[in-house]
This record gives structure tokens, C-alpha cells and sequence, in this order.
């Protein structure tokens, strides 16, 4: 694939979601106020459970929420990149900026976490408008990178 500046790029593949931590927030908060369904959530002080919801020892120190912003990895194209996905995501939850200013003010952080996969390397640019609205959402950026064995490889990527 070439950029705009006509530069060839590997393809990889890609997921975002969104990730917010807190002392104490009710998630249902979380979901009502920012409009996306979460696929994981708990409340601080309730009881622990496993995946299959069977209780463990002990509770929840901190609240948690966890939204899918994409259904399932997308592969990089011309018109669908991590930055161009960052973009919308940023577009949406800045009319939710004053919440997340609360919740980082009273102890949360909130986190857009990208999942990458690539066989070669391959290059993300992040523009200036992209950063200054992170820093201005008070977001912050997890990027996993994982790598993904040639088409003749025996291992497969989780």
C-alpha cells in the first residue's frame, strides 16, 4: 500500500477500544454518558468473578469499563488506518469532555488501547490535531504491537 506521499507501507491489522479505570464510578455511568456498549465491566467493592462469572476471593479495588470501538481486527487500507479511527473515536468523546475531566479529577483514567498486527514493519503517524485532542481529552494511548508470523509460519497470533 503507498501513503499520500506515495511511500510504500506494509499492511497490519488493528483494534481500538477504550478502557476507564476509577476508584469508584458506577459503570452504568460510563455507558449512559458516552454512548458505547461495553463488553467488560465491574464495579469497585463488588464481589471478583471469573470469565465464566463464578465468584472469586475478595472484591474489586477499582472500577472498570471496557468498550470495543470495532467488532473485529480491521485491515489498514488507504481509507481506514489507526489514526483515522483515532480521529473519529477523539470527534465523538470530545462532546463528553467535561465527564472525562471529572473522572480524571476525581482519580480515573481513561485510555484508548490499540491492538496491532503486522507481519513487516509498517509506520503510524499521528498528527498534531490527534495529540492535542488526546492531551485536551486527558486520554491516554496503550499500543500493543504483535507481531504475526509469514503466511508459511507454524505459530499462530492470539
Amino acid at each position: 500500500m503507498a501513503n499520500e506521499a506515495g511511500s510504500c507501507m506494509s499492511e497490519y491489522e488493528f483494534t481500538v477500544s477504550l478502557r476507564v479505570r476509577h476508584p469508584a464510578i458506577d459503570p452504568c455511568q460510563i455507558t449512559q454518558t458516552l454512548g458505547i456498549e461495553p463488553q467488560h465491566t465491574w464495579k469497585a467493592g463488588e464481589p471478583r468473578r471469573d470469565p465464566a462469572g463464578g465468584t472469586l476471593a475478595g472484591v474489586y479495588r477499582e472500577s472498570y469499563w471496557m468498550g470495543r470501538l470495532m467488532e473485529e481486527p480491521q485491515l489498514s487500507s488507504t481509507r481506514l488506518s489507526v489514526e483515522s479511527v483515532l480521529l473519529q473515536t477523539l470527534a465523538h468523546l470530545r462532546r463528553s469532555h467535561d465527564f472525562l475531566e471529572q473522572l480524571h479529577a476525581g482519580g480515573g483514567v481513561a485510555e484508548l488501547h490499540v491492538s496491532l498486527y503486522a507481519r513487516e514493519d509498517f509506520r503510524l503517524d499521528l498528527s498534531a490535531q490527534a495529540l492535542g485532542l488526546l492531551g485536551r481529552l486527558g486520554l491516554a494511548v496503550a499500543l500493543d504491537v504483535h507481531p504475526r508470523p509469514s503466511a508459511g509460519g507454524s505459530g499462530q497470533a492470539n
